[in-house]
């Protein structure tokens, strides 16, 4: 029976990406690459040391039917529990998708896709922002008037590269609000850098400045808010938009408890204006609120809607 996962090695066993959760492994085993092989060896199972490396590096990811074998064997050797690597993986990727994250353009989750292109060219950097989402915690305002107030998120990240010193942060405000109007706070663990707006797509794109540059495998705590501008109409929904995989997300939405609405759902879709693929009716509690929790989530939108009568 596979001994108890240390903590450290049972959280990224728990969120991934599956090259670190690896690399966790060997290290918490206490084996040279060379003797993890012998131990494959011995299970007639054989891998080479520097297909071992480069797994564990994030540079290659296991494909093929032996390989996948291989990494079945891998947690008997490293004594983790059945499934705990090959969880990590998920499906197939193509050759395309092979040494990077699963993920989707943000163009892809917001709509117009253009108004989103063109926001992300005016702040030069990679296209993958190199973080990795353990555990983002949202908690959103409504108010006596019906509309939305403010936006905290609270983000638990693990850089997958070495270098990140910053996150991206899209919000899209209600169709006809004054984007100008809305703030960005950078409250826990970083700063507010470059802001860039669209007013005709009610888009704002922050750069959050970390207080410290990143290595691969390191986690970082940040915390962060947008302060809303009115819109003609009452708020009816919040959507969050993965375009990479995330560990957990709990979305909570608060209510005034003068304005409170007859109904709520989460509502989960592939892509802007698609029906949803997952609903669920919620219930406001005695506090006026509603939440979500959603775990081990692949790329798509993920919300709670409301109505008023």
């Amino acid at each position: 029976m596979p001994h108890s996962v240390q903590p450290d090695l049972a959280a990224v066993l728990r969120t991934g990406p599956f090259h670190l959760a690896l690399r966790a492994a060997i290290t918490a085993r206490g084996l040279a690459l060379h003797r993890v092989q012998q131990h494959l060896a011995q299970r007639g199972v054989h891998v080479g040391v520097t297909s071992l490396s480069y797994w564990q590096q994030g540079r290659r990811r296991p494909e093929r039917a032996e390989s996948l074998r291989a990494v079945r064997v891998l947690e008997e050797v490293l004594d983790l529990p059945a499934h705990s690597l090959t969880r990590l993986l998920g499906p197939r990727q193509s050759p395309a998708e092979a040494n990077s994250p699963a993920t989707r353009p943000y163009r892809d989750l917001i709509a117009p896709a253009a108004a989103v292109d063109d926001l992300l060219a005016t702040i030069s950097g990679p296209r993958d922002t190199g973080l990795h989402t353990i555990t983002h915690i949202e908690r959103i305002r409504v108010g006596a008037d019906r509309q939305l107030l403010r936006r905290d998120s609270q983000h638990a990240l693990r850089a997958h590269r070495d270098g990140i010193d910053r996150y991206l942060a899209l919000y899209q405000g209600d169709p006809g609000c004054d984007i100008t109007r809305v703030t960005v706070r950078g409250e826990e663990n970083c700063r507010p850098g470059r802001v860039r707006r669209d007013p005709a797509a009610n888009l704002l794109l922050a750069e959050l400045l970390l207080d410290r540059r990143l290595r691969a495998g390191d986690t970082h705590l940040l915390g962060y808010g947008f302060d809303d501008a009115p819109a003609p109409a009452p708020s009816c929904e919040y959507v969050r938009g993965f375009n990479s995989g995330a560990g957990q997300y709990v979305l909570q939405v608060t209510f005034h408890p003068d304005a409170l609405p007859v109904r709520c759902h989460r509502f989960a879709s592939h892509s802007p204006g698609q029906p949803p693929y997952e609903t669920e009716e919620l219930t406001i509690d005695g506090h006026h609120c509603v939440h979500l929790v959603a775990s081990s989530l692949r790329p798509c939108l993920l919300g709670i809607r409301w109505d008023w009568e």
